[in-house]
């Protein structure tokens, strides 16, 4: 399955009553593997889950750590890019050459690497980590 299909897909399952904002996104590990994942909203908002962080959370509970690349797709009128917190989720576990595809339910789309979504990243170098 593309990336691109299984965002669609897996958007369809997202749990969105309270903005009706469904969005779903898709990683491919370092093996080839997709994995996917939808939004999850709570009535406490700060406590709903993101559709890229349910990817990332897939693919680590599957045994991998290294992601190559993303598919996000949302019904907007433009591409909708992930928050700032996802955009550093992705950056835990791909690099800045990683390639970001974002989408609409209409079929635009908007192409960006990690490094262009979250310049200056925060990683494991600034804390003496390799």
């Amino acid at each position: 399955m593309t990336l691109k299909a299984a965002a669609i897909s897996v958007r369809e399952n997202a749990h969105a009553p309270y903005s009706g904002f469904r969005v779903g996104a898709a990683v491919r590990g370092a093996s080839g593997a997709v994995y996917a994942g939808c939004n999850v909203e709570n009535v406490a908002y700060p406590e709903g889950t993101c559709a890229e962080a349910g990817a990332i959370a897939a693919m680590v509970a599957a045994g991998e750590t290294t992601l190559t690349e993303v598919y996000v797709v949302a019904d907007s009128p433009t591409p909708v890019s992930p928050c700032g917190g996802c955009r550093q989720k992705l950056a835990e576990f791909g690099g800045g050459g990683v390639r970001v595809t974002m989408g609409t339910t209409g079929g635009a789309q908007q192409v960006m690497t990690l490094a262009e979504l979250l310049p200056g990243a925060f990683n494991g170098d600034h804390m003496g980590v390799k």
